[in-house]
């Protein structure tokens, strides 16, 4: 299987997955990049998989539909656009050939989903959509503190070496936040060094894996000292990982 990031709009990216004549790509915000990869790589579009309702992810589902061989599968709990194929926690979504878990994951919307493939080669791999980011999270549209953390907490529970492929390119904007949250922490200065040397080059970030952002994201580290503390700075109250969440994201949010 090759994995591909398809750049669209000023800095979201449509994954694609082929096996070199099948092709399934990720909340298509936009089809014309979808399209052209497509024909350059004489591939037939085999599946969608839609995680939220954000015009920047189902934009192009209209347009792809001629081209569309199969399904697309989106959130059992969103307004996706019709037809689709709803899908909710613990059900399997089998593209390719291989079959993908379906992961509830609510915080940027209240429906928000996750798809996770466990035995992926070389690794496992998971398409996340706009909740989890390298460095970061997606904002709290419609979700609660409380939900975010349970579904970060979920996502931080898959095995260390799976891909994490977010569907924004945040990473450097991402990275100096997180460098003000824990100035301190040499893991996070060192990739900081290695994404910004991929930015220069013109290259992704992603697919991040879910060992880094251990180290590296704070809002997966609500429960560490140094994360407590500065998030106390911006008027978290105690050590609870709910409220550190939630003054991480308000951090966040007003960060420049």
């Amino acid at each position: 299987m090759d994995l591909v990031a398809l750049p669209a709009f000023a800095d979201n990216y449509i994954w694609m997955l082929h096996d070199g004549a099948r092709a399934v790509v990720v909340d298509p915000g936009d089809a014309a990049p979808v399209l052209a990869a497509l024909d350059r790589l004489q591939l037939s579009l085999t599946a969608i998989l839609v995680t939220h309702h954000h015009p920047d992810h189902v934009g192009g589902l209209q347009a792809l539909r001629p081209r569309l061989e199969g399904q697309v599968h989106g959130p059992a709990r969103e307004a996706i656009p019709p037809p689709f194929e709803p899908h909710q926690d613990g059900e399997r979504v089998d593209v390719l050939g291989t079959p993908f878990e379906v992961i509830d994951v609510p915080g940027h919307t209240a429906g928000h989903i996750a798809y996770v493939q466990r035995g992926a080669t070389p690794a496992p791999l998971l398409f996340c959509g706009d909740t989890l980011f390298s460095a970061g999270c997606g904002r709290l549209f419609e979700g609660t503190p409380a939900q975010m953390l349970d579904s970060l907490d979920r996502l931080a529970a898959l095995p260390p070496d799976t891909r994490v492929c977010c569907a924004h390119e945040y990473t450097m904007s991402n990275l100096r936040f997180a460098a003000a949250v824990e100035p301190a922490n040499e893991a996070l200065a060192d990739h900081a060094r290695h994404a910004q040397a991929l930015r220069d080059a013109g290259q992704p970030t992603l697919p991040s894996t879910i060992a880094l952002e251990r180290r590296i994201n704070p809002f997966l580290r609500c429960r560490e000292p140094a994360v407590i503390a500065a998030a106390q700075a911006q008027g978290a109250a105690g050590t609870d990982p709910v409220a550190v969440l939630a003054a991480l994201r308000e951090w966040k949010n007003r960060f420049r």
